[in-house]
């Protein structure tokens, strides 16, 4: 009587188990992230209005963007992608 035995037949049967392990790890971690809260949106600074809020200050950043105040009025710089924006700080004031 002949046994087939080969190293073939065995690791077959593994690969059974093996992919539903890994698929029911990637279901849970797909689960898992979308049902975990995420971190409180707050608003950047880019949305502030700080032209209205101080009309003296010409020229103004947040650390990534630097604004300035024009005749047409505020223009800023666009801010490198991985800058992290900080407190909007006055840098040049005007005289009333």
């Amino acid at each position: 009587m002949v046994t087939d035995s080969s190293p073939e037949r065995s690791s077959s049967r593994r690969d059974g188990p093996i992919a539903l392990a890994i698929a029911a790890i990637v279901a849970a971690t797909v689960a898992i992230g979308a049902m975990a809260p995420g971190a409180p949106h707050k608003p950047t600074a880019s949305r502030d209005v700080f032209p209205d809020s101080d009309p003296t200050c010409a020229e103004w950043s947040d650390g990534c963007r630097a604004c300035a105040r024009t005749p047409d009025g505020p223009v800023c710089s666009t801010p490198g992608i991985a800058c992290t924006a900080g407190q909007q700080e006055c840098l040049r004031r005007t005289t009333p």
